[in-house]
């Protein structure tokens, strides 16, 4: 092409600058590197285990960070080059990185961050204004040119590739080789020998200048690497850490890349303001983890958490394991190991989760937000209940003490209202040793009366306790029913015993307390159960008669006091309980819960989460509370100390609508509750799970407050393709959002085709080998190819058949089952379509949209919609008859055959 020689020097010497100017930072970074080595222990004059274990945490923290930023520099020492001018028309340079630069200024050019206020000039066009920080204040400027650069090091020295220049009176452009520019313009230059001038003239007949942005071609599996954002997104990037966003958009808006950019910035203290710099100081983190480790993000799978961890990485971001999670994995982790739910093989909660799915009734699903309220009201309002129960019985006891401390624990209940109740929970706390000198005296004597009962049996049979245990051995597989009423209620006596003996003993001393509690009561212990059994056995060598009724009535005042032993934990720690109760309760109603069919002690995984989410909220609530707050380190308040273990400063989400409102909400109550970050962003368009969130409402449900922000920029699809997703939105009676592709750029690609009549796998296989094929041939390279089908059994047999049909191609076809990352850069990967959310190809065929149709009624079309959004440029779609569904019979206008013309293709082996 031709452009200006004005435009034409204003590149040659941009080009030059950037080149000497990406060699200096690289080679700086590298020198500090050689002179500095790594920061560790040995800085301390006199390092002491006991003493010094914070500060040498710190120094190691250090030393990685500054590693980490040198790398970076080595790797990138910068991505965009940019000019403005102030009011007085005076012009300024700069030149950005995505890491911290070593120094203010190279050649008269200032260096600064990307992550500084002033690397948001990078994602500005020419003609925007932005204001500076300056000594005294602050200076508007005008943006007068700007040059985005992508360096690479193919030998010794740098080179920017894709270029783009944009000038006020130029571009923008894109210039392939800063380092060819400069090479044709020294083509002229006497200096040069004829061989030279000859190598420089044949080289500059290849195009190394376009007008517009180029297009690149996705060669690689993975999440697009953008180091600078576009204005939209640098606004939402740059937003206070206390904020709390929804970032909703189309496939290929830069959602992710977004999120990940954030919590970069939001994670280095350089780059904290002062306020945010505060808010980490005060807030509240019980678990003891520094800031620069105290997030924790959520995608809903494993193939797109580890492409997610290559883009941590690009960003010198540490992401391991623990904090990038899906949420199944987490889910399970934190309700056997935290809360208490789940059964583990030391005790752990009451239940055990169960994905049969025997448990919900069809409609709970869609109506998750009423069915957690009707739960958590009931449970809180069952709380306060029992307490005040206990409080009056307390009140009418004939003892005055009892009593007296009665009355002064149902005044408390009666200020409790029907919320959280975080200051009556501290009244009661705060008349704690009275409730456990009462408990202490009443416990007192109960215990020394079946004491002496026990020592009356060995003083008559020193064998007794051996017979015990023999008979105990017998019951082994035995056990209380936990809603039974003779389960004991006395926390001490249910602790584990270690040692045959000191089971016996306990097993027996249950076992007479349940007698004398039930005769107090007038009812009697359940025969089949643990207890029941062992009375049985016993016989008369339990609490004489005369004794058991004094017994039960002083265990039934314990059972009331109590309550008010520890209230937190019975508040927190009693969720899951209660929780068994409500769901008996409804199951008698025939709301939310099938009538039968599964275990009391079996909960569905949807059941774990809203257990979850009322522990959460119901501990967060408490932790807010300035009067908890204050004295949350005694012992009173471990359970909301345990919880707290869970927070972190940043909580980010990604596929947000893959989630339902209740695991949502759970996420949101990660946050810290002095910082409240939280992050998600996501499409309702692209929900692929029955329970995912449906709506903008779902989710400021689950994090009141929320912001939403919408990105309509898409940077992947073709027009064609772009106006493809857009339909299927449309035949699907989804909410089309009006997609803008990004200016100056050649957006024209091609049509998406159709196979039809494809039912076998051999014809399947074939058409599939000819269109990868086609692409190769269009695009002069084989870029990176998806190929998506409905199920797991399906990705094998696929792939063995279309590697056989490739062979002679050489190109290689390899199974990703569940989502796994196999095979190399270059291969064509086959995937169930579940597992693909949040990545791109440059090519993506989706086999047998119509069996989908049939096999998944409700959602086929989202399937339809995600797959399709994966593709950059081409889409293949198969059917195993001639017609789409119906639904999608409006599309079909939309396909054509195949890419080049040439339907039968080349020579291909047949894949049997």
């Amino acid at each position: 092409m031709t452009i200006s020689q004005e435009a034409r020097d204003k590149v040659g010497s941009v080009a030059g600058d950037a080149l000497a100017l990406l060699t200096h930072v690289a080679d700086t970074a590298a020198q500090r590197m050689r002179e500095t080595g790594a920061v560790g222990e040995d800085v301390l004059a006199t390092p002491n285990s006991w003493t010094s274990v914070e500060a040498t945490r710190f120094l190691n923290q250090l030393s990685g960070e500054t590693h980490r930023n040198l790398v970076k520099l080595t790797q990138e020492p910068a991505v965009a080059r940019v000019v403005v001018e102030d009011d007085a028309g005076v012009a300024f340079t700069y030149y950005i990185s995505r890491g911290t630069p070593l120094g203010a200024d190279y050649n008269g050019a200032r260096l600064a961050s990307y992550r500084a206020p002033v690397g948001r000039l990078a994602a500005l066009p020419v003609g925007a204004e932005a204001t500076l920080p300056a000594l005294g204040g602050a200076i508007s400027v005008t943006v007068s040119e700007r040059t985005l650069l992508k360096p690479t090091k193919p030998g010794h020295d740098w080179d920017s590739v894709d270029t783009r220049f944009e000038g006020g009176d130029y571009g923008p452009l894109t210039v392939a080789s800063l380092r060819a520019l400069l090479k044709r313009d020294l083509a002229n230059d006497t200096g040069l020998d004829l061989v030279e001038q000859l190598l420089a003239a044949e080289d500059a007949g290849a195009p190394n200048v376009w007008e517009g942005i180029r297009r690149t071609l996705i060669t690689k599996m993975g999440l697009r690497d953008q180091p600078v954002l576009d204005r939209y997104q640098d606004d939402i990037f740059r937003l206070p850490l206390d904020s709390r966003l929804l970032i909703l958009g189309p496939p290929g808006t830069g959602k992710t890349t977004t999120l990940i950019r954030r919590l970069g910035q939001k994670l280095d203290p350089a780059f904290l303001t002062e306020d945010e710099a505060d808010s980490v100081d005060r807030a509240q983190r019980p678990n003891g983890i520094p800031h620069a480790q105290s997030w924790i993000m959520f995608t809903p799978t494993d193939l797109l958490k580890q492409y997610v961890k290559e883009a941590f990485a690009r960003e010198g971001i540490p992401a391991s394991d623990l904090r990038i999670r899906t949420w199944a994995d987490y889910r399970r982790d934190v309700a056997r190991n935290t809360l208490g739910i789940l059964k583990t093989a030391t005790g752990g909660g009451p239940f055990v989760m169960r994905e049969a799915g025997t448990i919900l009734l069809p409609g709970t699903m869609a109506s998750q937000i009423a069915w957690f309220s009707d739960f958590d009201g009931w449970q809180r309002t069952a709380f306060w209940d029992d307490l005040r129960a206990a409080a009056r019985a307390l009140s009418a006891n004939p003892e005055a003490a009892t009593a007296d401390l009665g009355r002064r624990l149902l005044a408390v209940m009666e200020t409790a209202d029907r919320g959280m109740g975080a200051g009556a929970l501290a009244e009661l706390v705060a008349a704690g040793d009275d409730v456990q000198g009462l408990l202490g005296r009443l416990k007192g004597s109960t215990d020394k009366i079946i004491h002496a009962a026990l020592n009356l049996q060995l003083n008559r049979n020193r064998g007794f306790v051996d017979e015990l245990s023999a008979f105990l051995s017998t019951l082994a597989s035995e056990g209380d029913d936990p809603d039974d009423p003779d389960a004991d209620e006395d926390e001490d006596a249910a602790q584990p015993k270690t040692g045959r003996m000191a089971a016996a003993i306990t097993a027996y001393t249950r076992a007479v307390r349940a007698q004398a509690l039930a005769q107090a009561q007038q009812r009697a212990v359940g025969r089949q159960t643990r207890n029941g059994r062992l009375l049985e056995w016993l016989g008369d060598r339990s609490l004489a008669q005369g004794e058991r009724l004094a017994v039960g009535e002083s265990l039934l005042v314990q059972s009331f006091v109590r309550h008010f032993v520890n209230p937190v934990q019975r508040y927190v720690g009693g969720i899951p309980a209660r929780y068994r109760r409500f769901r008996r309760l409804r199951q008698g109603e025939a709301a939310w819960y099938h009538p039968d069919g599964f275990a009391t002690g079996d909960l569905d995984p949807l059941e774990v989460d809203v257990v979850m989410l009322a522990v959460l909220r119901t501990a967060g609530a408490l932790a807010r509370d300035r009067r908890v707050g204050r004295d949350l380190d005694r012992p009173a308040y471990a359970r909301v100390r345990e919880v707290g273990e869970l927070y972190r400063n940043q909580v980010l989400v990604d596929e947000a609508a893959d989630f339902s409102p209740i695991q949502l909400a759970c996420m949101a109550g990660l946050a810290t509750p002095g910082i409240q970050s939280f992050f998600a962003c996501g499409d309702f368009n692209q929900r692929v799970t029955a329970w995912g969130s449906r709506s903008v409402e779902d989710v400021r449900w689950a994090c009141p407050g929320i912001e939403v922000r919408t990105i309509t920029v898409s940077y992947r699809q073709s027009r064609q393709l772009n106006d493809f997703a857009r339909q299927i939105i449309l035949v699907s009676e989804g909410e089309a959002v009006d997609v803008a592709l990004p200016e100056h750029v050649d957006n024209e690609g091609v049509a998406p085709v159709l196979g039809r009549n494809l039912a076998d796998p051999d014809s399947i296989v074939i058409w599939l080998a000819r269109r990868i094929a086609e692409i190769e041939a269009c695009v002069q390279q084989l870029p990176s190819v998806a190929v998506l089908v409905n199920g797991e059994d399906e990705v094998q047999r696929i792939a063995g058949r279309l590697n056989t049909a490739l062979a002679d191609l050489n190109v290689r076809a390899v199974a990703c089952p569940f989502g796994q990352v196999i095979g190399q850069d270059g291969d064509v990967r086959v995937f169930d379509v579940q597992h693909i959310k949040g990545l791109e190809f440059e090519a993506v065929f989706f086999v047998g949209v119509d069996a989908l149709a049939r096999s998944q009624p409700e959602l086929f079309d989202k399937y339809l919609y995600v797959g399709a959004t994966r593709a950059a440029t081409y889409l293949g779609v198969t059917i195993g008859g001639p017609d789409l569904p119906q639904r999608l019979a409006p599309l079909g206008a939309l396909f054509g055959e195949g890419w080049s013309g040439l339907p039968d293709g080349p020579g291909l082996r047949s894949p049997a």
